[in-house]
């Protein structure tokens, strides 16, 4: 039997909130069956409403509970003056001995097992009592035992990493040391960078040979306009070392100077803190006189790539992006982009005398050859031979040009693909280049420096495909001045000069006799070693590097180039396209 509640009139207040203060407010037409005086709490809209009644609880433990609370003046406390007792007629679904009756429907909903293997291991595991806090703590030592071994690991194979890269890069030395050869001094790099110098500004003695103007239009290629890599296999490129200059002979006879090199010499030595393969150069004795050589079939003839960089080249010799293919490779662009950017319509800058490498009648390549003298001390002088390739009219004013090429082979081991990024983000490319190839662009400046060039003119070379050596394109040609460019990349011109001066000086205080600078293929350091007289001659058996590697010398002639006037990394050049 369900029971019936029955609610009363509820009178209307018209003059605000809640029940009217009097009975005399209520309209005639309704009547009230409320209880009277009975009080009205008022309250806020802020407050917190609970329940009006619980039918969930039973009678008695309410009633308990409710004695032993203390009285806080709300409804139903012992204070309130809502406080009376409910009838349990009028309420039967309250009645605790009707509660047979009612049945509560829980709506909450069933929970959703979840399947995998740690709640399938773990259903019919029984759970240890274990406090909150310490459980957390738990974890997070064990996550940290974690975090530390896997930045263990990570480290350690970074190690090995660059452990492997390094005995890459630097595969043996550039000459085979022989047994008897004595070595004399051991010099790290760390003293070369304390070093400074200052030197005068140099004296021109000799002009040789005619260059042609620079072609402006190239400063305008862009990717999207690109330019084919043309081959000069006609025009003449020599490579003529120290002793076999028949101008600098004639000025050592007439004691002109103490010291001489080649541009190519003292560029190295200069940047020699940034080299990271290994090189050597040859030093003669004669008399008072000091002459830095390079042997035949050097590497110095060509150009490194990517030799501070962090990713490591293929070591198969036959590779076409080994070491040394790159460096033959990029000897072969940096001589046809120094020929193709020119203007060739036979206007010339000729100078005093023609090119003293030169047959006569032969095709030669776009040079000028400047014999510099500089003053190193009181009584001592360096005669050094510096290239330029180019002149460029500014200002109704012959200027003189340096002309180098960056080869791009693989995007993926520069991580720049200049394609897309050259004519967006020049300046990110150009700083990938600089951390892949600091040595090299290095060298570059000290030479346009040491020949006093006005500008410098770097192109941007990449292959027609990665997989494609033969072919290549042009995406665009930056000019920099020499000593601007020398600040941005952090190149000190007197630390260069103090290099230059303490080797000399250690040089001088040899006897008369031949030795080799060598720099060690696996520390940042050179050495000096006491060799002997026919060292490096043509009945000098020595193996510097592999057979299928090794570049071979050419036939001596007069001056150590071949009759055609053509050098041997020329011919090795072609050989390879």
């Amino acid at each position: 039997m369900v029971g019936v509640f029955e609610l009363g009139a509820v009178p209307f207040n018209p003059d605000g909130w809640g029940p009217p203060e009097s009975t005399t407010a209520t309209p005639p037409s309704t009547t009230t069956t409320l209880p009277p005086h009975v009080p009205y709490a008022t309250f806020s809209r802020s407050e917190r409403l609970g329940r009006i009644a619980d039918f969930t609880r039973s009678f008695s433990s309410s009633n308990a509970n409710a004695s032993n609370r203390p009285s806080s003046g709300k409804p139903g406390s012992a204070d309130s003056p809502f406080d009376f007792s409910l009838d349990l007629d009028a309420f039967p679904l309250a009645n605790p001995d009707n509660g047979s009756a009612f049945r509560l429907v829980d709506t909450k909903p069933t929970p959703r097992p979840k399947f995998g293997p740690k709640w399938r291991f773990n259903q019919h595991r029984p759970q240890l009592p274990q406090r909150r806090d310490e459980e957390v703590e738990a974890r997070k030592r064990e996550a940290e035992k974690e975090r530390a071994r896997r930045d263990r690991l990570y480290n350690l194979n970074r190690s090995n990493q660059n452990q492997q890269r390094r005995e890459a890069a630097i595969f043996k030395s550039s000459v085979d040391i022989q047994p008897e050869w004595n070595m004399l001094e051991q010099i790290p790099f760390s003293t070369f960078t304390k070093l400074s110098f200052s030197v005068s500004d140099p004296e021109d003695l000799l002009h040789c040979g005619a260059l042609e103007y620079y072609d402006r239009s190239f400063d305008r290629i862009t990717p999207k306009n690109e330019r084919r890599l043309e081959r000069f296999k006609n025009r003449n490129f020599f490579k003529v070392t120290t002793t076999d200059d028949p101008v600098i002979r004639r000025l050592a006879n007439e004691d002109k100077a103490t010291v001489f090199a080649t541009d190519t010499i003292l560029a190295t030595l200069m940047c020699a803190p940034r080299s990271v393969y290994s090189w050597d150069i040859v030093v003669q004795r004669v008399g008072n006189k000091l002459f830095f050589d390079k042997r035949d079939g050097s590497q110095l003839d060509l150009l490194s790539v990517h030799e501070t960089s962090q990713e490591p080249l293929p070591e198969a010799k036959d590779d076409i992006n080994s070491a040394y293919s790159l460096s033959v490779e990029a000897a072969y662009i940096n001589q046809n982009f120094s020929q193709q950017v020119l203007i060739r319509d036979g206007n010339k800058v000729s100078f005093d005398e023609p090119n003293p490498f030169a047959n006569e009648g032969d095709e030669v390549a776009s040079v000028a050859y400047r014999y510099r003298r500089w003053k190193l001390d009181g009584d001592m002088y360096l005669v050094a031979r510096c290239e330029v390739q180019s002149v460029v009219e500014v200002n109704n004013k012959n200027s003189f040009v340096t002309l180098n090429a960056l080869n791009e082979f693989d995007p993926k081991y520069s991580g720049v693909d200049w394609r897309q990024k050259l004519e967006t983000q020049r300046g990110a490319v150009l700083a990938t280049e600089l951390k892949n190839n600091a040595n090299k662009l290095a060298k570059w400046t000290a030479q346009a420096i040491l020949a006093s060039a006005d500008l410098m003119k770097l192109g941007y070379v990449t292959r027609v495909h990665p997989r494609d050596h033969f072919n290549h394109v042009i995406l665009g040609v930056v000019g920099y001045k020499p000593r601007d460019f020398a600040s941005q990349i952090n190149l000190n011109t007197s630390n260069m000069w103090g290099i230059v001066k303490s080797i000399v000086d250690l040089c001088m205080k040899l006897n008369e006799g031949k030795y080799v600078l060598v720099k060690d293929p696996s520390k940042p350091q050179v050495r000096i070693y006491e060799v002997p007289a026919d060292a490096f001659e043509n009945d000098y058996v020595e193996e510097p590097l592999p057979e299928e590697e090794q570049v071979q010398p050419p036939s001596e002639d007069a001056e150590g180039v071949e009759a055609n006037g053509t050098t041997t990394d020329d011919k090795e050049i072609e050989a390879q396209t």
